[in-house]
């Protein structure tokens, strides 16, 4: 059976658990590194604090964090009969690209999911707020019909405002939704990472919750390394594998930004990687198969990685084969940075060919972020979880987190 059938035919209940509500962390603890952390290498497990992470990495560890920050995606709007309408702004349409969009003046295009959305027929949503001691007018308007996606334009009267400041007079973070609460005052700054900079995710890159500015300071003093990719999170990160089978259920896309110079630093760094977040991850593993694309002469300017491509590409090519090939495309092209999208699964099965280990936190059964971390340790995650909900750990995004390495 070939790799990619072997994983699509996996069975979602094999990476099923029992979560008991009390075990889920609805807020953050208040100091960032006093969460716990379950440190996993070579089949043994050792607990430790989260503050205590540069004694425990492998020595001259790189670090590669996700640097986007989580937007204030959910919007409230009311009709003239008092019935509420959410919408949560996903992608950008028009502009398309994050950066042009947070920057649009006057009006913009988003991909939503609509709350609510049967009250709301063919009429403008308005809201009228103040900023900055200026009345504001804002409108939601339907870009079709609903039939294949939910578009919505967003207008405003006053150009001398962004849509980015228009996002953070009126949105909302959007916290998980197995949290069970609404967004507070605190989660517009602990649902962010401390490095957090280019604005375009709906959820946070959570493993990095656990990092303060003097930990980061730390790691370098005790000889580690750090570097940044983006990849904006969608909310499909959250989408729960509804089908039998793996190969029955679609990934997300989601959008990512690496610099060349962070290219090169992997590749002077192979064997020393690991990676702050499943994000991070996937960010980093496409890098290797775009790689792969440019040395089979596939790779364009603005690729998409599709969720099985990289189980049908070729497979024995060395990681400083592959980001070598990439290097030169960019190089030959005049690329400082390489844009572009992935829809990669890593389910067991997988080879993964940049990480050396992953800092996360502990996630939801049945989720495509348990086959990640199946696939880095196999079978093994299961004795993990075992032992973090036996030792009161604190389970999902504001929970504690663990050390793994392969």
């Amino acid at each position: 059976m070939e790799l990619k059938e072997k994983i699509a035919s996996l069975r979602i209940l094999d990476y099923n658990y029992n979560l008991p509500d009390d075990k889920i962390a609805k807020y953050p603890l208040k100091q960032r590194g006093d969460s716990k952390l379950l440190f996993f290498n070579n089949s043994k497990i050792n607990d430790g604090y989260f503050r205590d992470l540069p004694q425990i990495l492998p020595e001259k560890s790189l670090l590669i964090f996700n640097n986007t920050k989580v937007v204030r995606a959910r919007m409230e709007f009311f009709k003239a009969t008092g019935a509420r309408i959410e919408i949560f702004c996903l992608e950008p349409v028009t502009p398309s690209d994050y950066q042009l969009i947070f920057n649009a003046t006057q009006q913009c295009t988003w991909n939503c999911i609509v709350g609510n959305a049967r009250k709301w027929k063919d009429d403008d949503l308005v809201k009228e707020i103040e900023i900055d001691g200026k009345n504001i007018t804002i409108k939601a308007s339907k870009a079709n019909d609903f039939v294949d996606t939910n578009n919505i334009i967003i207008s405003w009267n006053d150009s001398s405002f962004s849509f980015g400041d228009i996002q953070e007079a009126i949105g909302k973070i959007p916290i998980p939704p197995y949290l069970n609460r609404d967004s507070e005052e605190s989660d517009n700054k602990t649902y962010q990472t401390v490095y957090s900079k280019i604005k375009g995710s709906v959820a946070a890159p959570t493993a990095g919750l656990h990092f303060t500015d003097e930990m980061i300071d730390r790691l370098k003093i005790d000889n580690h390394s750090t570097d940044e990719v983006t990849l904006h999170v969608g909310a499909g990160t959250f989408k729960p594998v509804k089908s039998d089978i793996i190969g029955d259920h679609p990934m997300h896309t989601e959008h990512f930004v690496v610099e060349l110079s962070t290219i090169k630093n992997l590749l002077a760094n192979i064997g020393s990687i690991i990676s702050v977040g499943t994000t991070s991850v996937r960010t980093i593993e496409t890098l290797y198969w775009l790689g792969v694309m440019a040395i089979e002469n596939e790779l364009t300017e603005y690729p998409l990685l599709r969720q099985w491509r990289a189980y049908e590409l070729n497979q024995n090519y060395t990681t400083k084969e592959s980001l070598e090939a990439l290097v030169s495309f960019m190089e030959k092209k005049q690329m400082t940075k390489i844009n572009g999208a992935t829809q990669i699964i890593i389910a067991p099965g997988y080879k993964f060919r940049v990480i050396r280990g992953l800092i996360t936190n502990f996630h939801q059964p049945q989720s495509t972020l348990l086959l990640l971390i199946s696939a880095l340790i196999g079978d093994k995650w299961k004795d993990i979880y075992s032992y973090a909900l036996e030792n009161n750990y604190r389970f999902l995004s504001y929970g504690d987190s663990s050390l793994i390495l392969a």
